[in-house]
């Protein structure tokens, strides 16, 4: 983010303004999520989408993206079965474990001499049952560990030994703790799925899925959230139909948290409003940035809110009905990707705007840029979550060079390869959160 504000503030010699946001109140509905993206279906109708959460019948389509911790993976139904087959495998190994040490502890005390005491073992079985079995399998650990233990004692002959006894009642401690333990951590665990499902219940509310067609416009979007506990993002994308064409938008809030969340929905919520009415990409702009600093200015004194700090880059494109041409108004963000024949290039703008929020920087007017777009080819407009992607070298994503390769795929097929690319790019650690919107042109429709 702050690369992307430097790049467009390197020709620029002025101050750098600040703006301020609130964070507005919303209801959240809790589920068992860790962290997860949309599946949705779209209708091949033009324009019509409906979000479910079963398998879609026939004429639907989906695509599911997952996150979990700091990475994310892309998986088809197959892929999500054999995952989940994986993870249940694993978990059943794991909860054997209490059961195997309860296993060793009595092999060590029957078969070793009876100074040999396996107190070690008993005592670890407890304790792991605590972190990986629920209350019942903790207290059954913890019960059996004690019985074994006093059986070894009969069994040696050690009742009137003062140590034994001794272990005997630091192994009952243990267990003791273990049952509390169990109970701290599988609340500990309840919470944080809540905190991560507000935090995925909130930036659905914000991202709305988008139609697979808008006019003569095919659509896929991919968002992947970083979600390092709750920590959610502003990153934002939406596509309308308007009687000017289709018009796309593109941004990223600067900051975590529910406040860019708010602020990323101020924005959206401005842009689904004048999409319709501005005649052109400037007066949108203009009317998105006076949208969000009035959204600012309401809140200038909020603690602990970064206003200082909160700014949007941002991307406007519009795709006429009637001209094979993409016009875009570029607001401190990334340049999107066009892709022509198995050509890759980035539509550099030629006169950069500051992002919104910071438009009162400057006095210049937005520039559109113009750039030929037939049908077949593909518009990629991304936020820097994905070109600011590193490898284990720290070397950045090459995004023009990788995507080279799959630019003649479908939408959603090229999202499905960029999104395992970045994955396999940065060994599982996506550290920041990523969209990506992919606009195609479909044939056969009258341009001039």
């Amino acid at each position: 983010m702050l690369g992307e504000l430097n790049h467009w503030a390197a020709g620029r010699t002025a101050d750098v303004a600040r703006a301020a946001v609130n964070i507005a109140p919303a209801a959240f509905t809790p589920g068992q999520v860790v962290c997860a993206g949309v599946d949705y279906a779209s209708h091949p109708g033009e324009g019509a989408f409906d979000v479910r959460e079963h398998p879609p019948g026939p004429g639907f389509r989906t695509r599911a993206v997952t996150t979990s911790g700091s990475g994310a993976v892309a998986k088809s139904p197959e892929e999500r079965r054999d995952a989940h087959s994986a993870a249940a495998r694993d978990r059943l190994l794991l909860s054997m474990l209490p059961a195997l040490l309860l296993f060793v502890g009595l092999l060590v005390g029957l078969f070793t001499p009876s100074s040999v005491r396996p107190i070690a073992f008993l005592a670890t079985a407890v304790v792991s049952a605590a972190a990986l079995l629920h209350l019942k399998g903790t207290v059954l650990t913890g019960v059996g560990a004690c019985a074994i233990f006093f059986g070894l004692i009969m069994r040696f002959n050690a009742l009137r030994d003062g140590t034994a006894y001794s272990e005997l009642a630091t192994l009952a401690a243990i267990a003791a703790f273990a049952v509390f333990l169990n109970r701290l951590l599988d609340r500990r665990a309840h919470q944080l799925v809540q905190v991560r499902s507000v935090a995925e219940t909130a930036q659905l509310a914000v991202l709305h899925p988008i139609p697979r067609h808008l006019g003569h416009v095919t659509l896929e979007s991919l968002y992947l959230a970083a979600a390092a506990e709750a920590r959610i993002g502003g990153d934002l994308y939406e596509a309308i139909r308007t009687p000017h064409g289709v018009r796309l938008l593109i941004g990223d809030v600067r900051g975590k948290g529910l406040l860019a969340v708010q602020t990323a929905a101020a924005l959206l919520s401005a842009f689904r409003e004048a999409a319709h009415d501005a005649p052109d990409l400037p007066d949108l702009a203009s009317r998105l940035e006076t949208s969000v600093r009035r959204h600012a200015s309401q809140y200038p004194g909020v603690p602990g809110s970064e206003i200082a700090e909160r700014f949007i880059t941002a991307l406007l494109a519009e795709i006429p009905d009637d001209e094979p041409v993409v016009r875009t108004v570029t607001c401190g963000h990334p340049p999107p990707l066009l892709m022509h024949r198995g050509e890759v290039r980035e539509l550099q703008a030629a006169a950069p705007s500051p992002p919104f929020n910071l438009g009162m920087l400057v006095s210049d007017e937005y520039h559109v840029d113009l750039a030929p777009f037939h049908p077949g080819d593909q518009l990629m407009l991304y936020t820097d979550g994905v070109t600011e992607t590193r490898d284990p070298s720290g070397a950045f994503y090459p995004l023009a060079e990788r995507i080279r390769s799959w630019s003649g795929e479908a939408p959603h097929h090229l999202l499905e390869h960029l999104h395992r690319d970045l994955v396999d790019y940065s060994g599982g650690e996506l550290n920041d959160d990523i969209a990506a919107l992919v606009a195609r042109r479909r044939p056969g429709l009258s341009t001039k």
